[in-house]
């Protein structure tokens, strides 16, 4: 067997910036390649500095769309990279819409602290939108269950994670001396999520595997349970004329919150309001998923009903700045939905900036909120927070629902295990902040996992 090398540069110790670079047969391929997320000065630091030259690189393989897996792909390219990005077909269609509008949130973000006076390096665009449409010329669309070769002796097939709309684990086989098997899990997503199908682990014997941990240290509510809270809340919200803002991430989060409220209305178990999804890139990964029925959960109610899951009559998608601005001047009650979902750049910080201050108003927070966000900050019920430079006092109610999380939770990461069918000989575990890694690192070590490693940013293994 020739020498296998594994190196983390990314969610290592961290959640966001997935990246581990994978040396073998000959090759140098990189598993994701996500922007940090946080602190804008430390993030864009770590964004900014590549560890490696981009130039050598053979191909990347990318487990789904979600920015803090695949927002460095336009970076690699900026940098002169220019091999295959292997992806599933519809992951693909996504990273087409989702590049170019983190390419735009960068120049509007700088733009928009220009004029504050308040720009500085830590608010430079990483890249442009040349480079994230560039990105899409290299991608290549590989359906599930397809095994591919990406060299002579090193073979791909992904296998459904149960995510996001196209996420896949990577299942990788080197074959040169001898076999070696590598598994990446990507992002885990739960049973019974709307819309999208439930996770299909790989299975047999693996030699190295790669598990994320996001939720390793707790468990969530049933998604049933989470539409329920969800109607409770609107319902709340709208009984005192209050407006309903939901930092949610334009894909995946913002497709199922409008499920959920789709089939709460048709069972009468929320009243008439108006449904904003403020958000150009919400509007377009909604068109990516109806192009990708093909991938869809076909037990789910109105999937089999033939509904037009994400329109109903309550719902409307807004795309102009002047129709996003003219939200802020309408009384509620109603709904707004908009990016970011850790409410870190996006429309959701003029919604927030606008509506923070009144107590009829309801924050609700739907999904992960990493540390130093605005999000994690608002979740833990700061009264003052800054939003786009400027301080304000929140006096809004704030609640989360946890149910909506699309990362498995400690008893469903512990079941993917068991589902693996086979002896694991080594484990890395990533995408947790140090609570979280640390329970995975139990729970497989319980597993029968004899060989458990929590990796830092930039260290390397010989595999």
């Amino acid at each position: 067997m020739t020498a296998i090398r594994l190196t983390f540069w990314g969610a290592a110790g961290q959640v966001t910036g997935s990246m581990h670079l994978l040396e073998a047969a000959g090759g140098r391929f990189v598993l994701d390649a996500g922007l940090f997320q946080g602190r804008r000065g430390p993030s864009h630091a770590l964004n900014a500095k590549l560890p490696f030259d981009p130039r050598r690189l053979d191909g990347v393989v990318l487990s789904h769309a979600h920015i803090d897996h695949s927002g460095r792909l336009p970076l690699l390219v900026r940098h002169g990279f220019h091999g295959p990005i292997y992806a599933t077909p519809a992951t693909r269609d996504l990273c087409a819409v989702m590049l170019p509008d983190a390419a735009h949130i960068q120049e509007k973000d700088h733009e928009f602290l220009q004029r504050r006076g308040k720009a500085g390096a830590e608010s430079e665009p990483l890249y442009d939108l040349a480079d994230a449409i560039g990105v899409q010329d290299l991608m290549v669309g590989v359906p599930y269950r397809r095994i591919t070769h990406l060299r002579k002796h090193l073979a791909l097939e992904f296998v459904e994670a149960g995510h996001i709309l196209g996420s896949a684990s990577l299942d990788l086989r080197i074959t040169e001396g001898g076999t070696y098997r590598l598994v990446f899990s990507g992002d885990i997503g739960r049973t019974g999520l709307p819309i999208i199908r439930d996770p299909e682990p790989p299975s047999g014997p693996i030699d190295s595997l790669i598990i994320e941990s996001t939720y390793a240290d707790r468990d969530h509510e049933t998604t049933a349970a989470a539409e329920a809270r969800l109607g409770e809340a609107v319902r709340r919200t709208a009984g005192r004329g209050g407006k309903v803002l939901i930092p949610a991430f334009a894909l995946g989060r913002t497709q199922e919150i409008v499920y959920s409220l789709h089939q709460l209305h048709r069972a009468g178990r929320i009243p008439d309001l108006p449904i904003y999804i403020d958000s150009p890139l919400a509007v377009d990964t909604t068109t990516v998923f109806r192009m990708h029925p093909e991938i869809f959960d076909k037990r789910e109610r109105l999937v089999t009903a033939a509904a037009h899951l994400f329109d109903f009559p309550m719902v409307r998608y807004v795309r102009g700045v002047s129709e996003s601005k003219a939200l802020n001047a309408q009384p509620g009650p109603a709904v707004i939905i908009a990016a970011s979902g850790m409410a870190e750049s996006g429309r959701i910080l003029h919604h927030l900036a606008n509506e923070i201050g009144d107590h009829r108003n309801l924050i609700l927070l739907v999904g992960f909120q990493a540390e130093h966000t605005l999000g994690r900050r608002i979740q833990r019920g700061d009264e003052t927070v800054r939003i786009l430079g400027q301080q304000y006092d929140r006096k809004a109610e704030v609640e989360t629902i946890g149910g909506y999380s699309a990362h498995a939770d400690r008893g469903e990461l512990r079941a993917w295990i068991r589902r693996l069918g086979g002896p694991i000989r080594r484990a890395f575990v990533v995408h947790g902040e140090p609570p979280a890694l640390g329970a995975m690192a139990t729970i497989l070590r319980e597993e029968g996992v004899r060989e458990v490693h929590l990796p830092k940013h930039g260290e390397a293994f010989d595999l």
